[in-house]
């Protein structure tokens, strides 16, 4: 018989990038009493690995657990970047309902659109924070109205429409039912969690079911599936059975090793748990998402949605430049091999397939972010490899016709420069669907934009926007192929021979275009030193010194002023790459080269191309 285990909220909290959903978690664990006085606590604690820390986001979902007035409240929170929508897709199983957290300036972005479009489909309840109301222009009244809106739009049922409204501000830590109450703590947000979601129902004394969300991995034990406990109760050392919904042939016995639920940012050790749990189990080695932990008797799978499928890919290879090798760690194809398929033991979006050559291995993943922070991850752990360009995934409908992965692009940006953005994407095969004025004096248009019309334009973007243009995007399924596309109307500066850069070379080489690197940089010949305004490729020694024949004045080389170089990112670097050029990466450096090096045989390939 299906009761309801009133002790316990399973709730997830869903946002746009940025509106504050690691901030929230922040203050709800402080109010809950987790940290002593006197300890200390980093912002955004729940974003635990470097890369989230240095760039402001939220990669993997987390999972915790606060205790208030004696109800456990389990608080999963997910990324807002479209890359890793997969990981939202998935956790949204777990709960029961969600935390709809919306900026009060910003209002309602594309991604918060995505997000609850999610979880209505689930039939989740929905709890709205407007948050940030401290901030000077908030306008917390027609965010709220703009959530009405949404919900409307996305066909949200009678009960979802009715959802609750909260106003806080995560930073100082305060929640209030109205605006006007003068509350100081978040007690408001949780007793409406624990008011309007639903406690997890299930039936305790059937046989056990548990559907595993998320793999987390650890070097000690291996992999941990996370799942909430769908029915009956679940044991250490208890006989399982695994099966899979989308796998009706997977059918292997196995045996739960350990047993943890969440404590605050603990996972702690329990002998049992029972339906509404939401638990990790640790002893299982080869459990995947989606499968289903059954008792042996009764083996039934939970269904579950597939996970959405990579829309770009870029090959990894062993780097074989001449400077290969003086500065990673791991360099091999055997290094690098083992390096990708152990991501894929947390990463579910991730695919990554062996190529004819055993030294290069192709990588799909959901976007250019999701790729890139793969790649800076392997770099600052010592790795050496190169990269190609990236490219999308086409697919072929039943009539063979080619179909290309397609995006929304929300852009904001101020009046003066919508002329400079339309007309570059309109060159990339966007189409302009909508233009309408936005908060402080901006412009919001939408376009509908293949995805590979997206890469490499974000540093274009901000150039063109001066810094103040914001673009959001989300996928938007297949479509026929667009048409060919150019993606870069510039050519690169190319190194004509090896050897160390030297200001006098250098001095002659950035009156052809802007430089990427500065004097005493070792090269070698077909290494990428800068990008020339016009579309060709130029060779350049930049290794020449003066030749000391004639006599000078011992002061005139002093006035050889040079132009600091070009410091480009990661991503700049990969966007700026173009489909004959690599990126050559190692934790020290970023170096782009041309694929074939030597010059000659660069002229042949490029002639038999044309």
């Amino acid at each position: 018989m299906k009761m309801k285990r009133e002790d316990v909220r399973n709730v997830a909290i869903i946002a746009h990038v940025d509106h504050g959903k690691t901030t929230l978690v922040d203050a709800l664990l402080k109010q809950s009493g987790i940290f002593r006085e006197n300890q200390e606590v980093v912002e955004r604690v729940m974003d635990s690995n470097d890369i989230e820390r240095e760039r402001g986001i939220t990669i993997l979902s987390k999972n915790t657990a606060v205790h208030y007035n004696g109800t456990k409240i389990n608080i999963i929170d997910t990324p807002g970047h479209a890359d890793f929508g997969g990981e939202v897709e998935r956790v949204l199983k777990m709960v029961d309902g969600v935390i709809l957290v919306v900026d009060a300036y910003e209002g309602v972005m594309p991604q918060t659109k995505f997000v609850l479009r999610k979880a209505l489909e689930l039939g989740l309840s929905v709890v709205t924070c407007i948050n940030k109301i401290d901030r000077p222009e908030a306008r917390p009244m027609e965010v709220e109205e703009e959530v009405l809106e949404l919900l409307m739009d996305l066909d949200a049922s009678e009960e979802q429409l009715d959802c609750p409204f909260v106003y806080a501000s995560a930073k100082s830590g305060f929640a209030k039912k109205t605006l006007d109450d003068q509350e100081t703590d978040m007690a408001p947000l949780f007793t409406t969690i624990i008011e309007h979601i639903p406690a997890p129902e299930g039936d305790p004394d059937a046989s056990t079911q548990l559907l595993i969300s998320t793999i987390d991995y650890n070097e000690y034990v291996g992999r941990i599936g996370v799942g909430k406990v769908d029915n009956g109760r679940i044991r250490v050392n208890q006989e399982c059975v695994i099966v899979n919904h989308h796998d009706p042939d997977k059918f292997r016995k196995v045996k739960v090793g350990k047993l943890y639920e969440y404590e605050g940012l603990n996972k702690v050790e329990v002998q049992e748990a029972t339906i509404g749990a939401i638990v990790a189990i640790s002893g299982i080695a080869d459990i995947h998402i989606g499968d289903t932990l059954c008792a042996t008797e009764k083996p039934e799978a939970i269904p579950f949605q597939k996970i959405s499928e990579p829309t770009i890919a870029m090959n990894f290879m062993v780097n074989d430049s001449p400077l290969a090798g003086q500065e990673g760690k791991y360099i091999t194809s055997r290094h690098i091999r083992e390096r990708l398929f152990r991501e894929l033991n947390t990463d579910v979006s991730l695919r990554v397939e062996e190529t004819d050559s055993p030294d290069c291995f192709k990588v799909s993943g959901r976007g250019e972010l999701h790729l890139s922070v793969l790649i800076e991850n392997m770099r600052r752990e010592g790795f050496e490899f190169a990269v190609s360009k990236a490219e999308v995934l086409y697919h072929f409908d039943e009539r063979n016709h080619k179909m290309e992965p397609m995006e929304i692009a929300y852009v904001d940006v101020p009046e003066e420069f919508t002329g400079a953005v339309i007309q570059k994407l309109t060159s990339r095969k966007g189409e302009l669907q909508g233009m309408s004025p936005a908060n402080g004096g901006y412009t919001r248009l939408e376009f509908a934009i293949p995805s590979r019309g997206l890469i490499g334009y974000r540093g274009e973007f901000m150039t063109d926007t001066k810094g103040n243009g914001i673009m959001n995007t989300s996928f938007d399924g297949y479509a026929t192929f667009k048409g060919e596309l150019s993606y870069r109307k510039t050519g690169s500066l190319i190194a004509y021979e090896p050897g160390e850069s030297i200001t006098y070379g250098l001095f002659s080489a950035q009156e052809r275009g802007s430089l990427f690197i500065g004097p005493g940089v070792k090269v070698y010949s077909g290494m990428v030193i800068g990008q020339n305004p016009k579309a060709e490729d130029i060779e350049i020694n930049v290794c020449k010194t003066k030749k000391l024949t004639n006599t000078r004045s011992s002061s005139a080389d002093e006035a050889l002023k040079l132009t600091p170089p070009r410091d480009m990112s990661l991503e700049q670097c990969l966007d700026f790459i173009d489909t004959d050029e690599l990126l050559e990466i190692t934790p020290s450096n970023l170096r782009i080269r041309k694929k074939i090096l030597d010059p000659t045989l660069r002229k042949r390939s490029s002639n038999n191309k044309k």
